[in-house]
């Protein structure tokens, strides 16, 4: 098994991908992380690459959903968007690449794990989609973001509340107690691993909890396990859960 410090080859993730790339520079800098850049004053950090491929994805997965689902309103598309391109979602796949190898990271970064960061895979997929378009133009994009989120938007599309838990308890928050949730977050660990817990109430009730990797991520399991209760309740009480 490789070290922390040996990278897999650029060439071996292209054909991962199955994109041919003219100029492999692009892919290569598109796996350069500013800790890396950092240790290495020549290389530059794929930072622009990730701001170019965030607007590329947000647009072909906004065009696949809206035609994918002519019938849903504006709402229900921003959702199914919102979801399908969160930092979640973007580091699930990159794992079922196994992009973390690929990724040039400084010593200290990579020592402390940071090739299985969700943050660092998510904006290295971007960054990686971003040097795709460059190189070979916004069909070859196109057809690349399309193969790696098939699976996740359909997978979306079945789903109601659980595109954002967040948002659904705040609609069904209001609509029965006339208030909106109050969130109460803690940490523990060392700064490069910190684990946060979340706890959410609701007309001074606690109704859920959560833990996760960041503090989004724990509001959001506190919030499906809050809405799950209380749609549960309305339910039982004869009334619909917003949806």
């Amino acid at each position: 098994m490789s070290t922390p410090l040996e990278f897999a080859p650029a060439a071996e993730l292209a054909a991962l991908l199955g994109v041919h790339f003219d100029e492999p520079a692009l892919l290569e800098q598109a796996l350069v992380h500013r800790s890396w850049a950092f240790e290495n004053g020549h290389a530059e950090p794929n930072e622009r690459l990730e701001f170019l491929g965030d607007a590329v994805l947000a647009l072909v997965v906004t065009d696949e959903i809206y035609h994918a689902h002519p019938e849903e309103q504006e709402g229900r598309l921003a959702k199914v968007r919102s979801a399908a391109v969160k930092t979640e979602s973007l580091a699930s796949i990159a794992r079922d690449l196994g992009l973390g190898r690929f990724i040039r990271l400084g010593r200290g970064e990579a020592i402390s794990g940071g090739a299985d960061k969700d943050s660092i895979l998510a904006d290295t997929l971007e960054a990686v989609l971003g040097a795709t378009y460059l190189d070979g133009g916004f069909a070859t994009a196109y057809d690349l973001v399309e193969r790696l989120f098939a699976r996740r938007l359909l997978d979306l599309a079945g789903r109601d509340a659980a595109l954002d838990y967040k948002t659904s308890l705040q609609e069904l928050s209001a609509a029965r107690f006339e208030q909106l949730p109050r969130y109460e977050l803690h940490d523990t660990g060392p700064d490069h691993d910190k684990t946060f817990s979340a706890t959410v109430l609701v007309a001074g009730e606690v109704v859920g909890s959560g833990t996760g990797r960041s503090k989004k991520q724990a509001e959001q399991t506190a919030a499906r396990e809050a809405y799950r209760r209380l749609a549960a309740r309305a339910v039982a009480d004869g009334h619909d859960a917003v949806r």
